[in-house]
């Protein structure tokens, strides 16, 4: 007899972000990762949709890791009823905790500003989510180990291997009816500063494949003289260099790249500031979880005394008055909420200021406009001209690009039934479907928002 298992896109499909994959089994349901969509309004848009499937049919939750397009979703989705147990790494799930409490915090923040200035035409307006649905939600946190099958149902097993990318970030292997669905997360670089090499899967019927770089090799850029020139320009120009930073695995990245520049004597001596306080809170994670990355304990206690942690926000006013030049690297990294945006508001009009991107900046995000020459940016409901220097950097990014991706495949050992091309960007999906056929001539679908595949096993 056969069974019939359907696979419904309800994020990540066509777009980068919002990843949300749910599999109806005869046995259970369960969805891989529940993020957020950012970049466009349009995507924005439908975080304050209804979840299109009844959450409480979900039975369980397995989070490939801890990022806000992967897990940010999850206190909404609690709040229309899911109330069963949600799985990852330990240290997964202690950075999932920072997040979701960030974002909550962050979106009751915005909410109370745009009812005080009253730029929302929402009246009045909400948050999507509140601290008590983020604390309600982490209370379904369990934790899982790694490299070993866990049995959910009778015909229905997993497994969690380690893929690099960010702390405790893995792909995900699920044994239905002896077919094997692997999901591949974010997969991280094979030279990575901070992280050991992503593991490979050796069997794979069918696989859900991240393509965020699909289409393009990483630069090698000099990420070390670009820090230099950008340092010793700001030290010359009196001015600030402001580096919007995600708060996980980017911003203890880009630490460590200044703080080893520091040892070498390789940049003057300027002060660095870390506001980014839900980056403050993965220091202390990555200190307790030593054993996910490759820097030495003691080490990494060395490298902390080299900066200012910022733990207020009068202290954020403080640095922005402060009249001298200075580095500052505050959260986000594509310039959506955070920090960044207070500094920016006020040091992006100046000619002395240089903003450097340290990542991926996805469309519709302010981040993709900087990138793209915009002569203004929008922050806080009003136009803030853009006179800083804009610099880019992508060799420090987590994600695999197109060489690393096929790389990653090239263990499986069988011919894989279909290949789903997942967390891309049209044109990267295309590109990395193209060539996936020319090197390995594999099936492969790239499915669209809310499409729904049924498979026979």
């Amino acid at each position: 007899m056969e069974n019939q298992i359907k696979i419904h896109f309800l994020g990540g499909s066509g777009t980068v972000t919002g990843s949300k994959f749910l599999v109806e089994t005869p046995e259970l349901n369960f969805l891989i990762d529940c993020g957020l969509f950012q970049g466009i309004k349009s995507l924005r848009e439908l975080n304050w949709k209804d979840f299109p499937f009844d959450p409480n049919n979900i039975d369980l939750i397995l989070l490939t890791h801890a990022h806000l397009d992967h897990t940010g979703y999850l206190p909404k989705l609690v709040k229309q009823g899911y109330k069963n147990p949600i799985l990852g790494t330990l240290p997964t799930l202690g950075i999932a905790a920072v997040i979701l409490k960030d974002s909550a915090k962050i979106q009751e923040e915005d909410a109370e500003r745009a009812n005080k200035e009253e730029y929302s035409k929402h009246h009045p307006a909400l948050p999507l989510y509140t601290m008590s649905d983020a604390e309600k939600t982490i209370g379904l946190f369990k934790s899982i180990k790694l490299n070993e099958w866990h049995r959910i149902s009778e015909n229905i097993k997993y497994r969690y291997q380690t893929n690099g990318h960010i702390l405790g970030s893995t792909f995900i292997e699920i044994e239905i009816f002896e077919k094997r669905f692997v999901f591949s997360g974010d997969i991280g670089r094979e030279k990575d500063l901070l992280l050991e090499a992503p593991n490979k899967p050796e069997w794979a019927d069918y696989l859900f494949l991240e393509s965020t770089y699909g289409d393009r090799l990483h630069p090698e850029d000099d990420s070390d003289e670009i820090f230099i020139e950008a340092i010793k320009e700001t030290v010359n120009k009196k001015g600030n260099l402001i580096i919007p930073s995600f708060a996980v695995e980017r911003l203890q990245g880009i630490m460590y790249k200044l703080y080893l520049l520091i040892k070498k004597n390789k940049i003057p001596k300027i002060p660095i500031y870390i506001d980014s306080p839900m980056g403050n809170e993965v220091l202390g994670l990555f200190e307790g979880f030593s054993k996910w990355h490759k820097i030495e304990q003691d080490e990494f206690r060395k490298m902390l005394s080299y900066f200012n942690i910022i733990t207020s926000y009068r202290d954020t006013w403080k640095t922005i008055d402060e009249n001298r030049s200075k580095i500052v690297i505050a959260g986000s990294g594509m310039v959506t909420g955070g920090r960044v945006l207070t500094y920016l508001r006020y040091l992006i009009d100046k000619p002395e200021t240089t903003v450097l991107l340290a990542g991926y900046q996805a469309e519709g995000t302010r981040g993709r406009q900087l990138e793209n020459g915009a002569s203004e940016v929008k922050i806080f409901g009003k136009y803030c001209p853009v006179k800083a220097k804009i610099l880019k950097m992508e060799s420090l990014s987590a994600h695999a690009d197109q060489k690393e991706l096929l790389d990653w495949m090239s263990e499986i050992k069988n011919i894989p039934e279909k290949i789903f091309l997942i967390h891309g960007e049209p044109t990267a999906l295309d590109s990395l479907r193209v060539k996936i056929k020319d090197r390995y001539n594999y099936a492969v679908s790239i499915p669209a928002f809310n499409d729904v595949v049924t498979l026979q096993l």
